[in-house]
């Protein structure tokens, strides 16, 4: 039953993408209106047509921003940086691939945060869909299941120093607004992230001195310390199973 109401949602996300996109690549021609018709009523009536297109508008506008979104109320920004800092460390440029890293932490993201996307479907966007609750209230309900996951990763010290940063307005630490608590669950995601990066880089680190102290005292001087640890820390990683270790520890950090 689960998996049918995920395979629902997914159906109904790919049916209302390609609504927009029909919508988007008709907005340029002018079609002859029936006047019997619902649209033909509303455009006789008068604001309805133009209601119409301001929200197609709209919905547009928030599907072009959705990658800007995700990196600002999800946890896509902490596992990018945590998998950024893991190639690093290894010692790795461009494997895996920019486009591997992205693509994985988005199906991460997916799967960590698929309880807070059901949740605003199904309280605000469905009822929307549905005509039971105006704009306002879909907005408000949509992004409730979001305020209470950020709120969960961020600490009221997080917030209090950034609400000190504007002495002229009032903030509720309780119920912060928006704003204040998108800025302080980035900053707090970035926080950990470079916090997990640190831990990650300690033992590739402590193979890099290994392998050149050895090499220094080879008398091996001119060959890179970099080239010839990058094979022992690639075994080390696949030994440990690194890959499956630090993506059960991002999980167990969000359950």
């Amino acid at each position: 039953m689960i998996a049918d109401k995920r395979f629902r949602i997914f159906l109904a996300f790919l049916w209302l993408a390609s609504i927009l996109f029909w919508g988007v690549s008709a907005f340029g021609q002018v079609p002859d209106i029936d006047p019997g018709s619902l649209l033909g009523q509303a455009q006789l009536e008068g604001g309805g047509f133009d209601k119409r297109i301001i929200q197609l508008f709209l919905i547009v506008t928030v599907l072009s921003l959705a990658p800007g979104i995700a990196m600002m109320i999800t946890c896509l920004p902490f596992i990018v940086i945590v998998f950024s800092f893991l190639r690093q460390a290894i010692g790795l440029q461009q494997s895996p691939p920019n486009m591997m890293i992205m693509g994985l932490a988005m199906f991460l993201t997916f799967f960590i945060m698929q309880p807070v996307f059901t949740q605003s479907w199904e309280e605000g966007i469905s009822p929307y869909m549905d005509g039971e609750i105006t704009e306002m209230q879909a907005t408000e309900r949509t992004l409730a299941p979001f305020r209470v996951f950020m709120k969960k990763r961020v600490g009221e010290d997080s917030l209090e120093r950034l609400a000190a940063t504007m002495p002229d307005r009032e903030f509720n630490i309780e119920e912060p607004e928006f704003s204040l608590l998108v800025t302080a669950f980035m900053l707090s995601e970035i926080k950990r992230g470079f916090q997990i990066g640190f831990v990650i880089f300690l033992p590739f680190l402590i193979i890099d001195l290994i392998v050149a102290s050895v090499l220094m005292a080879m008398g091996m001087m001119m060959v890179p310390p970099a080239v010839v640890s990058l094979p022992f820390k690639l075994a080390f990683f696949v030994v440990a199973d690194g890959w499956m270790k630090i993506t059960e520890a991002l999980i167990a950090g969000y359950g």
